[in-house]
């Protein structure tokens, strides 16, 4: 076993209140191979993202957040593997490497007020939980708000409020925000959101048109209001949903 597997197993078992002495859950073993997967794909994407590590804290939310609950029945055997998932309703859940990639690039704390457009399956949320101080998420797609609620609510994450609707507008009543993460794809970055991020803050958002190159990008705030847009790396993401009233 290499030093970074015993460690991340170690971690995983600190976290479900056990020992490495008491009994594991099924899925241990897989989440210390997906965390050493990750950490590997984030070497090899070095010269797309500038990073050779991810915060200790994005690996150890990654780390103990159990995807298996937040993917259908029928394709939980495959919950840790480096892949986006279907969910039900046409929409996916993400890759790991991409939702680790995306909570460091937010740069959040405990501290952290988060705003997440597209919950999807609550897994994105359930990781920025584990680290931010609260999470406001808004799907578009009523069964996978209500269902992502449910899964959030009956393992323990009461600091993530989710709400059903268009994301587009964001979520004004809760904003400025210290980061904004948006999961599908618009063709341009939504103004309102830009305007509910916090002076320095961070909005990290897939851009670009369905089944062609879109680009994972983050936008910086600064004290002047001025705003700057940097390119990450190619992603492919699901459209952003729009509604039709």
């Amino acid at each position: 076993m290499s030093a970074l597997r015993a460690t991340v197993l170690t971690l995983i078992l600190l976290s479900l209140g056990a020992s490495p002495a008491c009994s594991q859950d099924s899925f241990t073993e897989q989440r210390a191979a997906l965390i050493e997967e990750i950490d590997r794909v984030v070497r090899q994407t070095e010269s797309d993202t500038g990073k050779t590590a991810l915060a200790e804290a994005v690996m150890a939310a990654m780390a103990k957040v159990p995807r298996h609950e937040f993917v259908p029945a029928t394709v939980r055997e495959f919950a840790y593997l480096n892949r986006p998932l279907p969910i039900g309703e046409g929409q996916t859940i993400s890759q790991p490497y991409i939702v680790a990639l995306m909570t460091d690039l937010a740069n959040v704390g405990p501290e952290s007020v988060v705003l997440e457009i597209g919950t999807g399956s609550g897994y994105q949320a359930a990781v920025l939980a584990e680290i931010v101080d609260r999470v406001y998420t808004v799907e578009i797609v009523e069964p996978l708000g209500l269902r992502a609620a449910r899964t959030l609510d009956r393992l323990g994450y009461d600091n993530v409020t989710v709400r059903v609707g268009d994301g587009y507008q964001g979520w004004p009543e809760f904003a400025p925000f210290d980061a904004i993460l948006v999961t599908a794809a618009p063709e341009r970055i939504p103004q309102p959101l830009i305007d509910q991020l916090a002076v320095g803050g961070k909005l990290v958002v897939p851009i670009g048109e369905q089944n062609r190159s879109q680009s994972l990008q983050v936008l910086d705030k600064a004290p002047d209001g001025a705003t700057r847009v940097t390119d990450i790396l190619p992603v492919l993401f699901v459209p952003f949903t729009r509604s039709e009233n």
